[in-house]
């Protein structure tokens, strides 16, 4: 028996960012969501820079002219953050 096993390459379509949170639109039909405070230069970027994200690459990366930030498509969605979550008080 054999099994094939197909990966669907990580390709984004749109990207906007909502308070505080970028969302992909992936060509599969998912949206995936990131919090912006999860990388160092967008932690520290206002609402209005964050809106300035744009698709680029063909799809691969997103880029922030103003900051000078880009990360990868295929690297947000598996997670690959430069900040660890807030701790939560108890």
């Amino acid at each position: 028996m054999n099994t094939m096993i197909t990966e669907t390459e990580l390709v984004a379509i749109r990207a906007w960012a909502e308070k505080r949170f970028i969302y992909l639109e992936l060509t599969d039909g998912r949206v995936f969501g990131f919090p912006a405070d999860r990388f160092r230069i967008l932690c520290q970027a206002s609402d209005d820079q964050l809106k300035e994200v744009r698709v680029e690459v063909d799809g691969h990366a997103l880029r922030w002219e103003e900051l000078d930030e880009d990360l990868t498509v295929a690297g947000v969605v598996a997670g690959r953050f430069q900040l660890p979550l807030p701790r939560q008080v108890a």
